[in-house]
């Protein structure tokens, strides 16, 4: 017997004459009255996240796949993570102050309000928002975002702590499971029930719930308790939304500062203190969007070649494959430094891979690449290596009306991750993913020891995603072999250094469409010591990834990305965990603000 079974012989199993209209109201965060049970002849319930209303998700631009999952692992923080935390709901747009007035114009999924509208108003129809968020922490946020639309809901319900008869709920799907019981025999007169879900493993377990309730009503030799209900789950498309990237760190950070002030507190031993850090895949001479365009008109495919086959690039000119030293960055200008290039050549390596041989404007300018000669990776076949262009021997001359000259922006690609505090890390150190296992057993509660499952899924069974970022598990991206780091004037290229190896997986967060207000995320449903040998290791482990994912310059016109707002550099070591509520440096985030 399965589980949808025996939850409706269990529903079965309970007298009729004990649900009643009082009873089902103490589920309901409202104090208004239900009508009476004859009126009732269709039950609409509504799912609030990524349903009615477009609720932001981590940014997969912004956080490393790892570090997207570990956000929204309850276990994972003291006080519950990503969808335990009600200001990250307030921070939704430009946060609750500016957007209630504007009852959160362009964060709700105006189909499913215009049909909530229409359930609201038909006379025998009873309207429920049904979300699995917790009342404690949300009840009176959800209610606030539900009147600034106008949406009278008949009940608004929110997972409790215990339900009205003492119930304990082991999941989301527990607990709805068991409104939808006093529902259905509460207003045993309802002829259908419509059920509203974005997500696509709910709507199978409902059809599957109310397809065994109807089985068992019909083969039942006792009296009939009701008749049979005619279901109808309705599988919502998923719009998923993002945070501005600041106030989204800002809200991590927060809720950072207040799951390391538990644990400093010495209530929680089970858990270790956190901290964000950068991952830096790459510095390079980022190249406007409007420029990857032009650029990308010199890529020439060969006859027969599917556009499906080939992934567009055209984005950097690689400075080093991993975080920059700060004594190579003071000589390349710094982040920031603006640079002139004209493209003097163009050639594909065996139609799987092209690029165009760059110059510095004017041809004196000092700049760095590790590769052996300045270029653009343009495009790539999806099987191929960046690295792949260094093979390249022949470059062919282009008319002088193909000789572009573009500027670039020294910038890094930079996504940010979540990990345990070490005590003495160095800044530099901080850059790389921690694979220390000796560290991960000396945090094996903290998100080093911490793993999604594949297709990104994670613990939390309140919101699971389909993995656009399956492929990619956080970290150091595409291993291989590196060179050395030598700028000599006269001389700007990788002298008799071995062309990068090694195993790459790119990491494509193209599907992240951004919005006006962060960006729609690619979620489903509910990251200077140079010549110091502590080092090499880190340096050696990685390879350029030339994908045109999160490229952050931190500059004040950084539009690289697609966001609207420059990031701001992160404070690190013990500074952003040790005194609670506050922390950072000079030109941090704004810790506990």
């Amino acid at each position: 017997m399965n589980g949808n079974t025996t939850t409706a012989n269990a529903m079965a199993g309970r007298k009729l004459a004990s649900y009643t209209i009082t009873g089902l109201k103490r589920w309901s965060c409202l104090t208004r009255e239900l009508p009476p049970v004859s009126q009732v002849k269709a039950l609409h319930v509504y799912d609030f996240d990524n349903t009615l209303f477009m609720s932001p998700l981590p940014n997969p631009k912004l956080w490393t796949s790892q570090a997207t999952g570990f956000l929204q692992t309850q276990e994972c923080f003291v006080n519950g993570g990503w969808w335990h935390d009600p200001h990250i709901l307030e921070a939704t747009g430009q946060g609750i102050e500016k957007e209630e007035p504007r009852a959160w114009d362009g964060w709700w999924n105006e189909q499913i309000v215009e049909l909530a509208d229409l359930s609201i108003k038909q006379n025998d129809a009873l309207a429920i928002l049904l979300t699995g968020r917790g009342e404690d922490n949300f009840a009176q946020l959800i209610k606030r975002i539900v009147a600034s639309k106008k949406l009278a809901f008949d009940m608004i319900c929110l997972k409790p702590q215990a339900g009205p008869n003492n119930q304990t709920f082991t999941s989301t799907m527990n607990y709805k499971q068991a409104i939808l019981q006093d529902l259905i025999y509460t207003y045993k007169d309802a002829d259908e029930i419509r059920v509203y879900e974005d997500r696509v493993k709910h709507t199978r377990v409902f059809r599957e719930h109310f397809e065994s309730f109807n089985k068992m009503l019909l083969n039942s030799s006792a009296p009939a308790v009701r008749k049979p209900i005619t279901a109808e789950i309705i599988q919502v498309t998923e719009t998923n939304t993002t945070l501005d990237p600041v106030a989204e760190t800002a809200e991590v950070q927060r809720m950072i500062n207040g799951h390391n002030a538990a644990i400093n507190s010495g209530n929680h031993t089970l858990s270790s203190p956190l901290e964000i850090k950068r991952t830096v895949f790459f510095t390079g001479y980022l190249i406007s969007p409007i420029d990857t365009t032009r650029l990308l008109t010199l890529v020439k495919l060969p006859s027969g070649m599917r556009e499906s086959e080939v992934k567009y690039l055209a984005n950097n000119i690689l400075i080093t494959p991993r975080p920059c030293p700060q004594s190579l960055l003071e000589k390349v200008g710094g982040i920031g430094r603006k640079q002139t290039w004209q493209v003097t050549g163009t050639a594909n390596y065996e139609s799987r891979i092209w690029a165009a041989r760059v110059t510095p404007v004017p041809a004196n300018a000092p700049y760095h690449t590790d590769n052996p000669i300045p270029m653009v990776v343009l495009a790539l076949v999806k099987n191929a290596r960046p690295s792949e262009a260094n093979r390249i021997q022949n470059w062919q001359p282009i008319p002088s009306d193909k000789q572009y000259i573009f500027q670039t922006e020294v910038g890094e690609k930079v996504q940010l991750r979540i990990e345990s505090v070490v005590e003495g890390e160095g800044e530099y150190e901080s850059l790389f993913q921690n694979r220390n296992p000796k560290r991960r057993r000396d945090h094996q509660d903290g998100p080093d020891s911490y793993r999604p499952l594949r297709g990104g899924h994670h613990t939390d069974e309140n919101r699971r995603p389909n993995g656009v970022n399956g492929g990619y598990r956080g970290g150091n991206q595409n291993r291989g072999r590196g060179g050395n780091n030598n700028l000599n004037p006269g001389n700007h290229n990788r002298n008799n250094a071995r062309a990068g190896r090694g195993r790459g997986n790119n990491n494509n967060n193209n599907s992240s469409n951004n919005r006006g207000r962060g960006g729609r995320g690619s979620y489903k449903s509910l990251d200077d010591v140079q010549n110091n040998s502590r080092y090499a290791s880190h340096g050696s482990s990685y390879q350029p990834n030339y994908d045109d994912g999160p490229s952050q310059n931190f500059s004040s016109n950084n539009n690289n990305d697609g966001y609207n707002a420059s990031f701001p550099a992160l404070g690190g070591g013990l500074g952003s965990y040790s005194n609670g509520a506050q922390g950072g440096g000079d030109g941090g985030l704004p810790y506990g603000k």
